[in-house]
């Protein structure tokens, strides 16, 4: 099983790995990275065993027969007619439940079908990949030039209503539901946000969600020709974007590279086992599994050697699964990782046909870093920890009643972040609405013709988030994009 070379060839049609960290807010709820699922999906020869649920034989319980007591009960004697089913896919769900695994998760026949359309097709939706954690659907990243990405959504943002209904009690796949829709529809998340006290509503509007997924850039550091390569997925494409990116830029002759997976939450593991192998070199592994029995099964590369030029690898909260595989194993060969710790998705999942269509995800299988380490709920710690500027982390305000001087609050706060961000005079940072402050406020009101009253209002908050979300995106001042290249020819 641990012959070099190996590789984990992709297929929709049989046992998958699955590496995605969660769910993409899709349209169709399907793929994950780029769509909508539970982890990505692999085909690995070496591990998959002609998996079938329909083959699958075991010693049953004897108190399975409460099940079955259970379901002609309901069928007997139930005030209502309940379909079979019904019946039967709930209890299915309701023993994946019991897990506690957001990974493991069910499919039926129509959720799979639109899985396999999303695999190669475009989608509409929000763009962003959630999770379940502590109960709470939470936003792992939004997909880079998303509708997420544009309201500002931020990885680790939880969900608590869609459209006023709240979500409580709804498992992953029937939250997604609400959430995904068609382009040019408008959906109205409540969102409750890490270090602010009270939740905010953003109106997103769903789009088609791009599907490129590198991102080709060179720039002169210190006289030095460098290449950067952003990817915000792992797709059936990127590893061959990945490799045409990189061969034009080493025929421009580069002499230095940035990989930034900021953001990526993971993808296809042939993708990332594909760039690795322009990588690492065939002399460790790129990646080990460890099954059920703590059995370590390690790959590797047919690499004669690693890259002649310095390379660094920029991270954060929203770079997961996939994302960290590439991650860890760049930082295991002595590379610099940038950033902040990456999200901690260490576990592989399968997917197994029921023969009726359906399909049951489940947790099989850890993977480790070169060395044997396992990332999950840890994350990838960066060789160099950088965070942003405070403004990229403002948040949203909510304004009922407009701030005014001599007020104090956690909102005054976060516009005064939004008004250094954007280049105006704020001597207070500590939520004191000051004179300063107010002149602040009244020149950027008078810069975007609103009338100047030194007040912050629902419009005029509305527009400093605005302002401060592009102004993020433009990536100004990106500490963590600086440390990189500072440290790359070190």
């Amino acid at each position: 099983m641990s012959e070099r070379g190996e590789k984990m060839n992709l297929s929709k049609q049989s046992v998958a790995l699955l590496l995605f960290a969660a769910l993409v807010l899709g349209f169709s709820g399907a793929y994950a990275g780029g769509k909508l699922a539970n982890s990505s999906i692999i085909q690995d020869e070496k591990h998959d065993n002609d998996l079938d649920g329909s083959d699958v034989i075991i010693d049953v319980p004897e108190s399975m027969g409460k099940v079955a007591q259970t379901y002609s009960l309901i069928k007997e004697n139930y005030i209502e007619n309940v379909e079979d089913d019904q019946l039967i896919e709930g209890a299915i769900q309701g023993m994946l439940e019991t897990l506690e695994d957001p990974y493991s998760s069910y499919m039926d026949q129509e959720a799979l079908e639109e899985f396999n359309e999303q695999l190669e097709s475009s989608f509409e939706g929000i763009g962003a990949e959630v999770s379940m954690v502590d109960g709470k659907v939470t936003i792992i990243a939004p997909i880079k030039d998303s509708p997420a990405e544009e309201v500002g959504l931020r990885p680790n943002d939880q969900i608590l209503s869609i459209d006023e209904e709240s979500i409580d009690g709804l498992d992953l796949n029937e939250a997604v539901d609400k959430i995904r829709g068609e382009k040019g529809s408008e959906v109205v998340l409540e969102i409750q946000r890490a270090g602010v006290s009270d939740p905010f509503e953003v109106t997103v509007v769903r789009d088609d969600i791009p599907i490129e997924t590198v991102y080709p850039d060179i720039q002169t550091i210190d006289g030095k020709k460098t290449g950067i390569l952003e990817m915000t997925s792992f797709s059936e494409t990127t590893a061959e974007e990945f490799e045409e990116e990189l061969a034009n830029l080493e025929e421009e002759g580069i002499e230095g590279l940035v990989i930034d997976v900021r953001g990526n939450p993971g993808g296809l593991l042939n993708a990332v086992e594909d760039i690795l192998e322009h990588l690492v070199p065939k002399d460790i592994p790129y990646i080990q599994i460890e099954d059920q029995d703590g059995e370590k099964t390690p790959y590797y590369t047919d690499l004669e050697e690693k890259k002649d030029y310095p390379i660094t690898v920029l991270i954060d909260e929203g770079s997961a699964s996939a994302s960290e595989i590439l991650a860890v194993a760049m930082k295991e060969m002595g590379y610099d990782v940038v950033g902040q710790a990456s999200y901690g998705k260490g576990t592989v999942q399968q997917a197994v046909p029921l023969g009726d269509g359906s399909t049951v995800k489940l947790t099989f299988y850890k993977w480790l870093s070169p060395h044997g380490e396992w990332i999950d709920e840890e994350g990838v710690e960066p060789t160099i920890d950088v965070k942003q500027p405070d403004y990229y982390y403002a948040n949203p305000v909510q304004v009922e009643e407009p701030l005014k001087v001599n007020e104090t609050s956690e909102d005054i706060e976060n516009i005064q972040q939004m008004l250094i961000g954007l280049g105006y005079d704020v001597d207070r940072t500590d939520g004191y609405f000051d004179e300063g402050m107010k002149q602040a406020v009244e020149s950027f009101q008078r810069d975007h013709d609103i009338k100047p009253s030194g007040e912050v209002d629902e419009e005029t908050s509305g527009l400093l988030a605005t302002k401060i979300v592009e102004k993020v995106r433009e990536g100004d001042d990106d500490k963590q994009f600086e440390e990189a290249l500072k440290h790359l020819y070190k």
